[in-house]
């Protein structure tokens, strides 16, 4: 089957739907004294302290205090969450009109391991460039790991999105830009496509 043919397709939010650049955030941590920040985050692999923080299990102030006493540096709340967000790029209008084109047709869900800083920073872009106050209106929900209490590549958060939405995992697509994420979601019968954002593939390439 083709993209196209699939009834329900499970979308990753960063790098699939919203453009990002990991290295901006390496950059600004660099800026405040952190030299190896690469070692604990990036995209094929983190520390415990940001898979917490994407469950949900720690608080924003909690991961704040955690990068404090991890990289040993002495910066403020707003020097952090800016370093932090300066990974978020921004969303091409013309990906908000394929999926609302692609949820006429079908059934399309957003699952995103994400947390409480950036999606905050996301929502007043997503105001300013769009005039949205999220994307719940493209899809049939919105799935964040930091509101589930789990985070892909688990197998448990793709089968929890499978049996609340009914999706048979035989007629759904699961879309995204991490290689270990794709592993997870063929683990629960997943159909799966590995979005090369790092060769220029874009979901308009798919559609």
């Amino acid at each position: 089957m083709q993209p196209k043919d699939f009834p329900n397709i499970i979308f990753d939010l960063g790098g699939v739907i919203l453009n990002l650049d990991y290295s901006r955030t390496i950059s600004a941590f660099a800026q405040l004294g952190v030299r190896d920040f690469q070692s604990s985050y990036s995209q094929l692999l983190q520390t415990g302290l940001f898979d917490d923080y994407e469950r949900g299990e720690i608080t924003s102030q909690d991961f704040r205090d955690g990068i404090r006493k991890a990289f040993k540096i002495e910066v403020s709340d707003t020097q952090i969450d800016t370093a932090w967000n300066a990974m978020l790029l921004d969303l091409p209008n013309e990906r908000l009109e394929l999926l609302r084109e692609l949820g006429k047709a079908k059934r399309i869900v957003l699952l995103s391991n994400t947390n409480e800083i950036h999606i905050r920073q996301f929502s007043k872009a997503l105001s300013l460039e769009h005039g949205l106050s999220d994307l719940s209106g493209y899809f049939l929900k919105l799935y964040y790991s930091f509101e589930m209490g789990m985070r892909k590549p688990e197998q448990r958060i793709f089968q929890h999105v499978l049996d609340e939405q009914g999706f048979d995992p035989s007629e759904t697509l699961f879309i995204d830009d991490s290689p270990q994420h794709i592993e997870g979601a063929r683990k629960v019968g997943l159909h799966v496509y590995h979005l090369q954002v790092e060769k220029g593939e874009t979901i308009l390439d798919l559609f």
